[in-house]
Formats: structure tokens, C-alpha cells, sequence
């Protein structure tokens, strides 16, 4: 009973939503849209490597610095080992992040 009711109730929403709101395309809606502005080039142009590279190590030091916000939540139950687990977790994690610096890849030229 439940399932029939469900699908009454999906299909009503579909059918209402084709009703009410129908096809009417104009030119506006049909546009390409690209920051409030016609395009200019064509979209599947080449981005330099810099820009994926920076955001992939933005979301690696995002991610693990995440990590720390349970752990000092649960600091006072986990004890020293916890403590220690997460020195020698942000140690490392420093030490990539030295790492990447010293390389310059979080120069921007």
C-alpha cells in the first residue's frame, strides 16, 4: 500500500510539473552561461597545471587538518597515546609541507 502510494504520488508530482510548468524556451534560457557574461573562447580550453596541482594540495592539508578537531575534542579520553598519534600524524604532515615549499610548488609565477 505504501509503494502504491508513493508512486501516485511521484507520478502526480511529474505529471504537475510538466502541466504547470511546460517548455517554453527563449534565447536567454538557452545560452551558454559563463559568469553573468556572453563566452568569449571556446570552454574546453587548456589550464595550466598549477592551477589542479594547488588545488589537490589544498584539499590534502584541508583534510588532514580536519583531523584535528575530533582529536581535541577527544583528547582527554585517548590519553598520551592519542596525544603522540597525532605528533607524529602533524610531524609528517609538516614535513610534506616543508617538502612541497622547498620545491616550489606552492609558488605562483
Amino acid at each position: 500500500m505504501f509503494l502504491a502510494i508513493a508512486i501516485v504520488v511521484a507520478g502526480g508530482a511529474f505529471v504537475a510539473s510538466y502541466v504547470i510548468g511546460g517548455e517554453r524556451p527563449d534565447p536567454d534560457k538557452t545560452a551558454a552561461y559563463e559568469c553573468g557574461f556572453d563566452p568569449f573562447e571556446d570552454s574546453r580550453g587548456k589550464f595550466d597545471v598549477r592551477f589542479y596541482l594547488v588545488a589537490i594540495l589544498f584539499i590534502i592539508f584541508d583534510l588532514e587538518v580536519a583531523f584535528l578537531f575530533p582529536w581535541a575534542v577527544a583528547l582527554g579520553s585517548i590519553g598520551a597515546f592519542g596525544f603522540w598519534s597525532m605528533m607524529v600524524f602533524l610531524a609528517v604532515l609538516t614535513v610534506g609541507f616543508i617538502y612541497e615549499w622547498r620545491t616550489g610548488a606552492l609558488d605562483w609565477e
